[in-house]
């Protein structure tokens, strides 16, 4: 029997594919650029994973391919680009899979906020954008203007006076949404995800991961650290509050990665993610749980409750730290030096390209200009975080000029 893929996050392919194994299935990637994952798949024997490779934004050609694979038994969907479609293919298909409606709620994030504010589980406003005066009366200073299915911190403009709204507005103007521009309230204080798991109305916090914002790039992670140690009554409060925003919006089965900001009156939202986490949060939640959480991704792939739900779990495992690497200007990207004298450093350092030498850096202000990830480990959280930092600031990103 099959499993596949409809793309999948950069990281975290090699622990899909050892997690099929462990449930007797084989692998299947549909992917239109299989150099994202060429990290992952430099590592992995191409024995144990079939690439199928077709321009994955034609969904008649997606459907085409997943119905010439023999016993397909499920549809994995991991980003949120092709989480839409990949709950209507799975459902045309006769797959287990999210309700597409649910879904479509979930990529919306307008629509998430009008929910939740029903729901009386966010005090933030939110209006779709038709004028600068609407948006301003409606919202008031500060706020955020968004694409309403963006991804990647990509296209997110802060707002704090009429004249930032105008230039974020003339930006916006010329930026290619994958939705529709809208304003909601500016949630200020520290950031930070839930990691759950959900199964008919079962949610469990799995951990939260620590986040920390570049201070002149709005939206653009520089770290991230799992699990962030919370004092008790502070998770209590987030695993109880996720639970409630998952089952309002519609989530009821498989990951979500939620991210929200820990204010003075507890957990607001930033944004629903219907999926596992990105930027090595999959990574960390393995070894700080000190299980293939993977396998669970595949269990609901299957339609089948994941043993992860009901697991004896670390309280607090393995924690690591992640720095994400950018260049400081624009340019061609030429590599990163210092990759081989990561070793001389503490907490077993790792690098996880995500660039390739040639391309080009324009946009500095979003995940787009990341070209990589290095991860570090300790005994404790905060440890982990100084260790990461550490090591990154051995590591210097090249570019050349742009022609």
């Amino acid at each position: 029997m099959a499993i596949a893929a409809l793309e999948a996050l950069t990281f975290g392919l090699g622990r899909m594919v050892a997690a099929a194994e462990e449930v007797g299935q084989r692998l299947h990637l549909l992917t239109g650029n299989r150099g994202v994952y060429r990290h992952e798949l430099s590592l992995l024997d191409p024995d144990r994973l079939d690439v199928v490779d077709l321009d994955t934004h034609d969904v008649a050609a997606c459907e085409a391919a997943l119905k010439a694979i023999p016993d397909l038994a499920g549809l994995v969907n991991s980003t949120d680009t092709w989480l839409t479609v990949g709950a209507d293919l799975a459902a045309r298909l006769g797959l287990p899979g999210p309700d597409p409606d649910a879904v479509r709620v979930l990529r919306d994030k307008h629509a998430v906020r009008t929910v939740l504010r029903e729901h009386g589980l966010t005090w933030a406003r939110s209006t779709e954008v038709t004028t600068a005066r609407d948006a301003a009366q409606a919202i008031g200073f500060p706020l955020v203007l968004k694409d309403s299915a963006g991804t990647g911190s990509k296209n997110v403009w802060p707002v704090r006076s009429a004249e930032e709204l105008d230039a974020a507005l003339a930006e916006a103007g010329d930026a290619a949404l994958m939705g529709r521009l809208f304003a909601e309230s500016l949630v200020t204080g520290p950031l930070f995800s839930a990691e759950t798991l959900s199964w008919d109305g079962e949610t469990r916090l799995l951990g939260v991961t620590g986040r920390l914002m570049s201070n002149r790039w709005f939206g653009r992670e520089d770290l991230m650290s799992f699990p962030a140690d919370l004092p008790r009554a502070d998770r209590d409060a987030v695993a109880d509050w996720v639970a409630r925003v998952l089952a309002a919006t519609g989530h009821a089965r498989g990951f979500a990665h939620v991210e929200f900001v820990l204010t003075a009156d507890g957990p607001e939202l930033v944004e629903i993610n219907a999926r596992i986490g990105g930027c090595l949060a999959g990574e960390a939640m393995c070894r700080s749980l000190g299980t293939n959480v993977y396998r669970a991704v595949l269990d609901v792939a299957l339609g089948e409750r994941p043993a992860l739900l009901d697991a004896d779990l670390p309280e607090h495992g393995q924690p690591s730290a992640v720095v994400l690497l950018y260049p400081d200007s624009p340019g061609t990207f030429t590599g990163v030096d210092g990759v081989d004298h990561l070793s001389a450093f503490p907490g077993d350092p790792e690098w996880y390209p995500t660039m390739a030498p040639g391309t080009p850096v324009v946009h500095l202000g979003d995940q787009r200009a990341s070209s990589g990830l290095l991860l570090a480990e300790a005994d404790t959280t905060e440890l982990a975080i100084y260790r990461a930092l550490a090591a990154a600031g051995a590591l210097r990103p090249g570019v050349s000029a742009l022609p």
